[in-house]
């Protein structure tokens, strides 16, 4: 259950956004098994420093932060010489938006480069040189020093698989990129990792990324399946393996995955005595387990964990916006008032960003309820915050078109309407990542359920057409198709599809709306 500081923000939005405390990220802990096998040789006579490393090491590549952090403090307490581990807390702390501390880590590590292994050395440059290119991302000319450094590394140690695994993540355009967003350019790297440590389930994780960011999925459920199997104890390695059976088309399966995946999160949260709202992965996996529910209308089972999500206070700002998904449940499911009041808690947001969002999910449930003023309303203070916003406007951009299009279709301004939906709808298809997938299948269901709704039924056929080529495996894009059909009169394609509907939502709730509606087709 959501914490009463959670709650506390749900409500009233009047918050500080958590902080996970020192105390916290110094814990002691222990090795750990079933995380992912891990090694980079440091200078240490104490082969616990060296195993507490490494530990560090595992739970980076699969941004478990806090214990990768915890990991990192107990080497250092083994042997306080060990300045591969305050590299490790470099990252660590970026990542836990502990900045000033990152910066000291990196220092701590420069400092003692003397001592140490050449090796070593190379790292510690390099890692300063990435933060240096993260300070400044606008920079063009901060990136290629750091990749240069790790290519000079890699020429004195070709071997060594965690400059690999960094070669392939700067490959990315993104100086901050952890291997999210990797590249085609980064698959040659990872691919030589698994030359010199095969099957290492880090290079593993990373070719999921890169081959599901290039729209690969078969090569991409081939990797994620490989990682959950090394890294079993992982919440997110799961979670991976997740992705790629729904991206597949194998709802039922990826479910199980993202179940198991939370089952492992609250089982850490409980033993570790860990927040939930430190831990940004349970946030995510809620998103997507909740997500997969919908998709084949267990609806009974995603509305409780979007509204936990929902209450989770969280530092990172693609979190905050996703938290959008409530009211759009919502409205999916015809509640606008509630998905107005839903809304309005993210409009009170500090974030600009975050408050953007909150009016334009506030203007589709305005228009919902036939209030086009109020909604033109909305969708103007929600482009007014975006404009004073310092950064992250794009995480907004496309929902807010996607609002003035519906607008214009609701105000007798049908074409144009109709033609900056379709803008909206091709960017949102265009968008790479399995979260973004899953929310365009119903950001199109929607626009499709709007054209309807104002009985421009030749555009709602346009957006159930998109829905097919989005995603042809959905219950809910045959549902759109078929009610496209029944109003043309072509009853048996309206039966057909129907049919692949209901075959779709075989494990839906009894009582879902839809199945009412193709119950009562042909009577």
């Amino acid at each position: 259950m959501p914490s009463a500081f959670c709650l506390v923000w749900a409500q009233h939005a009047q918050h500080t956004l958590p902080v996970v405390p020192q105390e916290l990220l110094e814990r002691p802990v222990t090795v750990h098994a079933g995380i992912g096998v891990s090694h980079d040789t440091v200078t240490t006579a104490s082969a616990d420093a060296q195993a507490f490393f490494d530990q560090g090491l595992s739970y980076l590549h699969s941004f478990v932060w806090i214990e990768a952090a915890r990991s990192f403090h107990q080497a250092l307490r083994i042997d306080p010489g060990l300045a591969l581990a305050d590299v490790g807390l470099s990252y660590a702390y970026i990542e836990l938006n502990l900045t000033a501390d990152a910066r000291r880590a990196i220092e701590r590590a420069r400092a003692m480069a003397p001592k140490v292994s050449d090796h070593e050395r190379r790292h510690i440059e390099a890692r300063a040189l990435q933060m240096a290119a993260e300070d400044a991302p606008g920079d063009a000319s901060k990136l290629p020093p750091y990749r240069a450094a790790l290519d000079a590394a890699l020429v004195a140690f070709p071997s060594d698989v965690e400059l690999l695994l960094k070669r392939g993540m700067a490959a990315s355009p993104d100086p901050a990129d952890r291997g999210q967003g990797s590249v085609a350019a980064s698959i040659p790297f990872y691919e030589r990792a698994l030359k010199v440590a095969p099957d290492h389930f880090a290079a593993r994780h990373y070719l999921a990324h890169a081959a599901e960011n290039g729209g690969r999925m078969a090569e991409a459920l081939a990797h994620a399946a490989a990682y959950a199997a090394q890294a079993p104890a992982i919440p997110h390695a799961r979670h991976m393996h997740g992705h790629e059976l729904r991206r597949t088309g194998r709802p039922a399966d990826a479910i199980a995955e993202f179940e198991a995946a939370d089952r492992l999160q609250r089982a850490y949260f409980s033993s570790e005595k860990i927040p939930a709202e430190f831990d940004w992965h349970h946030q995510h996996n809620l998103d997507l387990l909740a997500a997969s529910y919908q998709y084949v209308g267990q609806v009974r089972k995603a509305e409780p964990l979007l509204k936990q999500s929902f209450a989770l206070s969280s530092n990172l700002l693609v979190q905050a916006v996703n938290k959008r998904e409530w009211p759009m449940f919502l409205l999916a499911r015809n509640r606008p008032e509630e998905a107005l009041a839903a809304a309005r808690i993210l409009v009170a947001h500090p974030n600009l960003v975050v408050q953007a969002t909150g009016h334009i999910e506030a203007g589709f449930a305005l228009l919902a309820t036939k209030r086009p003023g109020d909604a033109a309303a909305a969708s103007n203070a929600a482009l007014k915050a975006l404009r004073s916003a310092q950064g992250g406007q794009g995480l907004a951009a496309i929902a807010l078109e996607q609002l003035q299009g519906e607008f214009l279709l609701r105000t007798a301004q049908r074409e144009k309407g109709r033609q900056v939906m379709e803008r909206a709808a091709q960017k949102w298809r265009s968008l790479p990542g399995p979260d973004a997938w899953s929310q365009s299948t119903f950001r199109l269901e929607a626009m499709a359920r709007a054209a309807r709704d104002v009985g421009d039924w030749t555009f709602a056929g346009r957006m159930a057409q998109l829905l097919l080529e989005h995603d042809p495996a959905y219950a809910g894009t045959h549902y759109a198709l078929a009610l496209v059909a029944e109003h043309d009169g072509n009853a048996a394609t309206a039966k057909r599809e129907f049919g692949l509907a209901l075959k779709g939502w075989a494990s839906a709730d009894k009582d879902l709306a839809e199945l009412k509606t193709i119950a009562d087709f042909g009577r």
